[in-house]
């Protein structure tokens, strides 16, 4: 998955991306990067220092805001900071958000948290920045929402509704801000290989990449590469009559029926 492309689509852009130290963000913060950006990232306190070092090996020193999603002044400041060092914004990738995924068992504040990291924390992302993009003329969004959105899978309300309600933010935003020449749009990972699917499968990615791989057509996992490219699509001027739509980047996961890969039983508690 090296990086093959030498587009500068981004020059002169500005792009604020959040949750942008580990897995699909920062893979989408090294794309914007790699294509002439100037980037800004959000990340948890704790993962600071390590995004630091990613983007150290590969060349790069962007600045790298620390705090909480959910906290609505952390929102604000990463959009000043941004501001105070850019002077402007162009592009925002709505990325963080907290895999917390229960069901009956959910508490009220279990429910607070998946909401507030995830939906409220876009949404609060969007309003913000759209009130810039508009003074500049413009400006693009992209929301990392999930084959989740979509679909129901076992014991996980508070995830799946929560990105069921990024898919919705994508489309009601790319609404009313259309007028403004500011473009929504979403894109809908499968099973990626990031932290998160990593530590499930105990680090055992030739055996998880066969059992997982079986939800989709392509029969693998994905990369967080393979998601940050769509996503730069998404972003850039090569999609400027694409707005309130999501791009599925899931190898087929959505498309396909229970049938799957033509075995007649899949075993679904792995």
């Amino acid at each position: 998955m090296a990086h093959t492309h030498h587009d500068k689509r981004f020059d002169g852009k500005i792009a604020l991306v959040t949750g942008g130290t580990a897995g699909i963000g920062r893979a989408i913060a090294m794309e914007l990067l790699h294509e002439g950006g100037a980037v800004v990232t959000t990340s948890l306190p704790d993962d600071v220092e390590s995004g630091h070092r990613a983007f150290e090996d590969a060349g790069f020193d962007p600045l790298i805001v620390g705090g909480d999603m959910s906290d609505e002044s952390f929102c604000k400041q990463s959009v000043q900071q941004t501001i105070d060092r850019h002077g402007r914004i162009d592009c925002l990738v709505n990325n963080a958000f907290s895999f917390l995924a229960k069901w009956t068992d959910a508490t009220r504040d279990d429910w607070h948290e998946s909401l507030d990291t995830g939906p409220v924390a876009f949404a609060t992302m969007i309003s913000l920045v759209a009130d810039l993009m508009k003074q500049g003329g413009g400006g693009s969004i992209v929301n990392i929402a999930s084959i989740s959105s979509w679909i129901a899978q076992p014991k996980r309300w508070t995830y799946n509704a929560a990105k069921g309600a990024v898919a919705q933010i994508t489309r009601c935003a790319a609404l009313d801000l259309a007028p403004y020449n500011i473009r929504v749009n979403g894109v809908s990972p499968g099973w990626i290989w990031t932290r998160v699917t990593d530590e499930a499968a105990n680090h055992d990615r030739d055996k998880y990449d066969r059992i997982w791989g079986e939800y989709a057509m392509l029969g693998r996992m994905g990369h967080p590469i393979e998601v940050a490219r769509p996503a730069l699509f998404l972003l850039s001027d090569d999609a400027s009559f694409i707005t309130g739509a999501d791009l599925s980047v899931d190898g087929g996961y959505i498309a396909m029926g229970p049938e799957g890969l033509g075995k007649s039983t899949i075993d679904w508690s792995q």
